[in-house]
């Protein structure tokens, strides 16, 4: 605890400047990079956030913080969204009426389920999962890992798995 994980997960993604060293993805060297000069590499590098409930906007229905990154990067037409967004739902696991329902009428899973289908929406080639797991039952927790691990083959996902939990890093 405290010991800089996170820290070290937003500095790859360089949503925190680096103080020293050097970042490379795909093999060139991202760490000066401007934020500008950032933005194509955001479709390729993605996170999970430990809470669900502060990193999805609770103002939004989950529609819409599904069909946001699509909207960012001006992908696709509204329709394709909308298909995009449904076809989302369904490969985390969770209904299509979910995307007119809002965040804080789900449970700790499927928020992160939520989360998990935002950081995967744009197909990225890397996928932090930063304690993911980490404030769910032992139960669900499994069924979230085993759904990423799913969505790492799936996708050819590289992932880096950000935990302090030895039982859910050797899974």
């Amino acid at each position: 605890s405290g010991c800089g994980k996170s820290t070290l997960g937003r500095t790859i993604l360089k949503l925190y400047e680096p103080t020293g060293g050097k970042i490379f993805f795909e093999g060139k060297d991202i760490t000066d990079l401007s934020p500008r000069a950032m933005r194509p590499l955001r479709k390729e590098m993605q996170i999970v956030f430990q809470d669900p409930l502060e990193s999805l906007n609770q103002r939004h229905t989950v529609g819409m913080i599904l069909e946001e990154p699509f909207e960012i990067h001006n992908i696709g037409t509204r329709a394709e969204r909308k298909q995009w967004v449904e076809e989302l739902l369904v490969k985390v696991g969770l209904p299509v009426e979910a995307a007119s329902c809002y965040p804080h009428e789900f449970s700790g899973g499927q928020r992160q389920r939520i989360g998990i289908a935002r950081a995967t929406a744009l197909k990225p080639k890397l996928l932090i999962c930063d304690e993911s797991v980490s404030a769910l039952a032992v139960s669900v927790q499994a069924q979230i890992l085993n759904l990423l691990l799913k969505l790492q083959q799936e996708m050819n996902l590289a992932m880096i798995f950000i935990s302090h939990d030895l039982s859910v890093l050797r899974q």
